[in-house]
């Protein structure tokens, strides 16, 4: 049994103690071969070195013959540079007498072991590179690649200015992501292309590593884009691979470049950089991102930074570009008027220049040109180099999202060209033929069309009309529109004959009943045809602005039995024919301006009506079966002269009606028991419901209740006129057509007092006056007894006045005596004060309100004959820091616009830091603006006209790059002094003599 354990021990212990004795024999040489293997690892890692240092030669020689370095081999180098920091670390201890124990020495010298081995490795690893070619046969992108195509010229000033813009904007670091947008075929994509080219020449776009250009087009194809960026950095893709894994390639590709630039040209939707494999400009430092689109929406789901839109050619550009194009045949005195008259056509439009200019070249009959033009001014039949053109702008209308915004747009096109159309007219008309929401209110609708109108704006579809809240289309951009509309396309199809000085209307065009939309709009068409037509599908008809119009034959309106919106505005019609009653679905009856037109048709049948416009007509009361048009929303009856009578009962019972408009009416609302029980009183009002917007005369201040607050306060929109005196008058508006043509200012809640002896009356205690937003006094006598009696109340009711105006008015002056604590007027916004006969200052006329005038945006002063300065700044207003607008003129005492305090030692600083506009007429006495060292920076645009003795302007040559506008006489603008020699000469392209 012992013998059976001895044999069983030592079969398990013999192997173990070889494995043992083979362990400590393997560290004992490792231990033993310490130093040698120390001194091995420094010649084998300085033999990796010398084979890295010729690769490192090669790849540089590489690069500099404008070839890509592999990949693998960029990788190698990294791998080597790792090893050798790893290398040093070893090589790096220091291990005195008493540490060199064996377990130290022996981990020492595996690791030495290990490292050898990685070193042999990469040493094989970098001669097979070496034989391989360390890089691609095929060269290194260009940094800047040239795109041929047409460029801007150095005498187009408009797309100069532009481009400068845009090389400012996308030479700040601030700027990663910048936008170009604006109309079609307006040169967005030729600005780019000089801007690429040129970048080479601008010193502070020369540390792009690449630039890369890609056309996106409509159809956004990702796979097509990506594969253009991939050719454009030379990295192969394969077609079968997705984009995901193409993604992939670009950015690691991508994020090997110190700085790029990606050109998106033509982008129709925002492109997802992540999924195009693009890093994002923020995270890759120095890098950016600019695209060209026709529509603001794009810049903003691209969250570019800064954005810039580019603008039509002027007049001048316009000529010049289509002459190179039409040659020399176009400057022929023969032919030189034809040939401008197409230029006008094409209103500064670069695409349409270059199709017409080449069309043209080498035509030298007149006819020929004469024959362009009519075609031009018929869009609906165009010839077929312009047509090209169309089809390449209804792109943008094609991406229009929905019906209702396609329709929205072409409705636009049946007014005249360069008509600037009032966005409460749109509103009236969307509203009567069902492209709005006819559930919403008033207020709630008008949101949805400014939301749309928007977004036509930022396709380049519509453009700012020249009057507040207004729009209007680019001429060719309403050619292109009255070319869709002329076809079938969306049940949109339309006649439009607007401002073509027509006199008669076609009878053979109006028998179409596939039309949806009819205009004869601002022509001299004298009578109407006086048989039934064919537009029974017609919805919209405009003979509006037809001023010789004075008839509606009675079988006229027969045929359009499905007429939603009716529009003869303008006209000189003294009544409308009984079939007017015929047409059940009508929405909107237009009849403004209509100034001899007295009576109407009973309008009781007309249970869909929507909107009545009886503005400026001589009607002198309501009429008959008013009150049974229970879907009336909007009723203007402003400057209706003789309309003295509206019977009680009437207006009560229009329950849907949310907008009431009887500015300038004769008629006068009365309180109840001031006024017969047969006639309309203010109280009636109350019980509409979802009356929103009103506008009404009073003959007395009322003296609301608690009740009467809360009818003001749920009205969105207001304007009491209150004048004792019955008479057609609007304060500060002199021309009622041009007033009523333009929509009120949405939200303005609006007080005017005239003729009134202010101390008699509690005028500013009232709620009715503690919900306005803007006061108007006129006429009124006692103004600064008035604010005295306020102040001696402590009444503060003006937190929400914005928009204050004096007119004529008479009253004591303050001298710094009585004086509110608090500012009364905290959030005012705008001041005019116009025929004044006291107060030398602003403050010697509103003092007593302790005004700070801190939110200050616009300030006019007109006729003010005791006026010596503005403002006196220092103790008590120290600057103006919000003031953008000021205008002052007709003010014989005026010395100096603000005047400082001494003794406060008040520095150069800007007292009006934002004014952009400064307007100055008529002030014999003025010298001074302001302190002699004081710069205006933000100023845009100064007018002095009869200011001879202004000497200087607060202006250098830091201000040329604000600036817009300088008009003032020659003989004035050769005798001012300027800070420094060099500001005259800077600012001069801007001057205008008048």
């Amino acid at each position: 049994m012992d013998q059976v354990a001895t044999t069983i021990a030592s079969e398990v212990v013999v192997p173990t103690g070889r494995v043992l004795c083979t362990f400590i024999y393997s560290m004992i040489k490792d231990i033993v071969k310490f130093q040698s293997n120390l001194d091995g690892l420094k010649e084998k890692m300085e033999d990796l070195l010398a084979v890295k240092d010729g690769v490192k030669i090669e790849t540089e020689l590489a690069e500099n013959d404008g070839k890509e370095v592999k990949p693998l081999v960029t990788k190698w180098l990294d791998d080597v540079q790792k090893l050798e920091v790893e290398v040093n670390k070893i090589q790096d201890v220091k291990l005195s007498p008493r540490s060199l124990n064996c377990i130290k020495r022996y981990s020492i010298s595996r690791k030495v072991a290990e490292k050898l081995k990685d070193i042999e490795e990469l040493r094989k690893a970098g001669i097979s590179h070496s034989a391989d070619g360390v890089a691609f046969n095929h060269p290194r992108p260009k940094a800047v690649e040239h795109i041929p195509g047409p460029t801007i010229q150095d005498h187009q000033t408009t797309s100069s200015k532009t481009l400068t813009e845009i090389r400012t904007k996308l030479s700040d670091d601030k700027v990663r992501r910048l936008g170009i947008w604006g109309l079609g075929g307006v040169g967005k994509t030729t600005l780019v292309r000089t801007l690429n080219n040129n970048l080479n020449n601008i010193s502070s776009m020369e540390s792009f590593g690449i630039v890369i250009w890609v056309t996106v087009s409509k159809d956004l194809d990702m796979k097509n884009v990506q594969t253009r960026i991939a050719k454009r950095l030379n990295l192969e893709v394969k077609m079968e691979e997705s984009p995901e894994q193409i993604a992939i390639q670009l950015y690691q590709r991508l994020q090997k470049e110190r700085k790029f630039l990606l050109i998106l040209d033509d982008v129709w939707e925002k492109i997802d950089l992540d999924k195009l494999g693009v890093p994002q400009p923020e995270d890759h430092k120095g890098s950016k991102i600019l695209l060209t689109t026709r529509s603001f929406d794009v810049c903003r789901h691209m969250s570019t930074v800064d954005d810039v839109k580019v603008a039509v050619l002027n007049a001048e550009e316009s000529w010049q570009l289509f002459s190179r194009n039409a040659g020399s045949v176009a400057s022929l005195e023969h032919i030189k008027p034809s040939a401008e008259a197409i230029v006008r056509e094409c209103c500064g439009l670069p695409l349409a220049l270059v199709a017409m200019g080449v069309a043209m070249n080498k035509k030298t009959k007149v006819e020929q040109w004469r024959h362009a033009l009519n075609e031009l001014q018929r869009p609906v039949s165009c010839p077929s180099h312009i047509k090209k053109i169309y089809t390449k702008l209804k792109y943008t209308y094609d991406s229009l999202e929905g019906k209702q915004m396609k329709h929205c747009f072409l409705f636009c096109s049946l007014f005249p060209e360069d008509f600037s159309i009032a966005i409460s007219e749109l509103a009236q008309c969307w509203l009567a033929e069902g492209l709005l929401d006819e559930q919403e209110n008033y207020e709630d609708s008008f949101d949805g069309v400014i939301n749309l109108i928007e977004n036509l704006k930022y396709s380049c579809l519509l453009e700012d009309g020249a009057h507040e809240d207004t729009v209007k289309m680019h001429d060719v951009i309403r050619d292109v529109a009255i070319w869709i509309a002329s076809s079938s396309e969306d049940g949109c199809k339309s006649l439009i004959h607007s401002g073509m000085g027509l006199s008669e209307i076609s009878d053979v065009e109006l028998s179409d009943n596939s039309l949806k939309r009819v205009s004869f709009m601002n022509n001299k068409i004298v009578r109407l045809p006086d048989r039934v037509l064919q537009c029974s599908n017609a919805s919209t008809l405009i003979l509006q602005g037809n001023r010789d119009l004075d008839m509606v034959p009675e079988k006229f309106l027969q045929g359009f039995e499905s007429l939603k919106v009716l529009n003869m505005s303008g006209t000189y019609i003294n009544s409308l024919p009984l079939s007017l009653l015929q047409l059940g679905e009508l929405r909107a009856l237009l009849l403004r301006d209509c100034r001899n037109l007295k009576k109407l048709p009973p309008l009781e049948g007309f249970c869909r009506l929507q909107v009545l416009d009886l503005s400026l007509t001589c009607i002198k009361e309501l009429p008959r079966g008013m009150e049974n048009l229970n879907s009336l929303k909007q009723l203007n009856l402003s400057y209706t002269r003789y309309l003295k009578s509206i019977q009680g009962g009437i207006i009560s019972q229009l329950s849907c009606l949310e907008v009431l408009d009887m500015t300038g009416s004769v008629y006068c609302f009365r309180m109840k028991g001031d006024v017969p029980e047969y006639m309309a009183c203010f109280e009636e009002l109350k019980c509409i419901e979802r009356l929103c917007v009103l506008h009404i005369n009073l003959n007395r201040i009322p003296n609301f209740s608690n009740e009467d607050l809360s009818f003001i306060n749920r009205l969105r929109q207001f304007h009491f006129f209150i004048d004792e005196r019955t008479r057609i008058n609007v304060f500060g508006h002199v021309d009622a057509l041009y007033h009523i043509l333009l929509p009120r200012r949405r939200g303005k809640r609006e007080v005017t007092i005239k003729s009134f002896n202010l101390p008699s009356e509690e005028v500013l205690i009232g709620p009715l006056f503690s919900t306005a937003n803007d006061l108007r006094l006129d006429h009124c006598t006692g103004l600064g007894d008035m604010l005295e009696d306020l102040v001696i109340k402590s009444v503060v009711c003006f937190a929400g006045l914005k928009s204050l105006t004096i007119q004529s008015c008479s009253g004591g002056v303050w001298q710094g005596g009585c004086v509110a604590q608090h500012d009364l007027l905290p959030n005012l916004e705008e001041l005019c004060l116009r025929r004044l006969n006291y107060g030398k200052s602003i403050l010697e006329v509103l003092g007593h309100l302790g005004s700070r005038f801190l939110e200050l945006k616009k300030i006019s002063v007109e006729y003010c004959s005791k006026m010596e300065y503005l403002f006196s700044c220092g103790h008590f207003i120290h600057a103006l820091p919000k003031l953008e607008v000021l205008k002052v003129q007709y003010c014989d005492k005026l010395g100096e616009l603000f005047i400082y305090d001494s003794v406060q030692n008040i520095a150069p600083d800007p007292v009006v830091p934002s004014l952009r506009i400064l307007e100055l007429k008529c002030l014999p006495e003025l010298r001074t603006l302001c302190q002699d060292e004081e710069i205006w920076p933000h100023l845009e645009q100064v007018h002095v006209v009869e200011c001879n003795l202004v000497g200087k302007l607060p202006l250098t040559d830091q201000n040329a790059e604000n600036m817009k506008e300088i008009k003032g006489e020659s003989q004035w603008w050769n005798t001012l002094k300027w800070h420094a020699d060099t500001t005259q000469s800077s600012l001069m392209p801007y001057f205008h003599p008048i």
